[in-house]
């Protein structure tokens, strides 16, 4: 037994080194160019939409005046068009989460296809490898500021109220164009979760493992423990730590090691803390409690309000104690 963990333990670190010290200048290759582009064109405005996203400063200030002067028109004009132009931008976040899903889609079933290992997928298309962790970086960055900004849930609630007050007054409303009444719907339930683009994930992950039942589940959940066991051994080995050039490379590895994790837990039937789990949890959570407490806290809530099965019987105490 202890040499299979030797082995096994080899294997992962071999493969981290390999993976993470090339990630950066991983090139697609003629077998990944075509979904390596069409995932590509989708992430090129994920920069922009946290640059948005944490500018969005919210219409608080004119929603509280046109509240408490209900029958000064001017003040309801004004809160009214500081609240569409920012509901434009919550439609575009929200219409960017369906395209980061589809995106997520194509590489998973890439990355978990017959007949190779997940460690061999990960060595061969390194390039879609890459991107699958910039999409769940990216994930965990937006659920980060989105979780403290409480002016989202605020503008878009007091847009729904004003516009279905108009329409009780058959009065005509500009910004109804922008997000009809079925599209608010959705907004709504994307926006009530704590952290929304992770959600939109899982629930895209579980879709694509009962979607595909001719694929066995352990392509896909072996591909997302050998990822987060990769991110583990770079973060915990300082041979590996110390090759990182910057402070943001760490940070990224502990995003996509959080966001590997809760996919798996979300996706896998007995989840991501059960003693059976191929996701050394213990080891994950201390490489998280080893790093500066200001910098992981939004990582650690992740792991105790975004995961599925850390309250089940089956897991340790020690597990639980660990995220208390």
């Amino acid at each position: 037994m202890g040499n299979l963990i030797k082995v096994l333990t080899r294997d992962i670190d071999h493969n981290a080194a390999h993976f993470f010290l090339d990630f950066e200048n991983a090139q697609p290759t003629e077998s990944e160019k075509e979904i390596y582009n069409q995932v590509n064109v989708v992430l090129k405005d994920a920069e922009g939409i946290l640059e948005d996203l944490q500018s969005y400063r919210g219409a608080g200030h004119e929603i509280r005046e046109a509240i408490q002067h209900p029958a000064d028109e001017k003040l309801q004009e004004k809160a009214w068009g500081a609240v569409v132009p920012l509901v434009g931008k919550l439609k575009t976040f929200y219409e960017f989460s369906q395209r980061l899903e589809a995106a997520l889609r194509g590489l998973l079933g890439a990355l978990t296809s017959t007949p190779y290992s997940p460690t061999q997928h990960l060595e061969r298309e390194q390039a879609l490898a890459k991107q699958f962790a910039e999409i769940l970086h990216f994930t965990l960055r937006f659920d980060e500021l989105k979780m403290t900004n409480p002016a989202i849930q605020n503008d878009f609630s007091y847009y729904r109220r004003t516009l279905s007050r108009m329409r009780i007054n058959n009065v005509p409303a500009e910004g109804e164009n922008e997000v009809n009444n079925e599209l608010a719907n959705r907004m709504s339930l994307f926006y009530a979760e704590a952290t929304p683009m992770l959600k939109t994930l899982s629930d895209a992950t579980t879709k694509f493992v009962s979607e595909n039942k001719n694929l066995p589940i352990e392509n896909t959940t072996d591909c997302l423990s050998t990822m987060a066991s990769v991110c583990r051994v770079m973060l915990e080995t300082p041979e590996y730590r110390s090759r990182f050039t910057n402070e943001e490379t760490v940070s990224f590895c502990l995003r996509v090691m959080v966001g590997v994790i809760i996919l798996y837990d979300h996706v896998h039937p007995v989840g991501a803390f059960a003693k059976t789990s191929k996701i050394d949890m213990k080891g994950c959570i201390k490489v998280l409690k080893d790093q500066p407490p200001n910098s992981v806290e939004g990582l650690l809530n992740a792991l105790r309000y975004t995961t599925k099965h850390l309250n089940d019987e089956t897991t340790s105490k020690q597990i639980k104690s660990m995220l208390q």
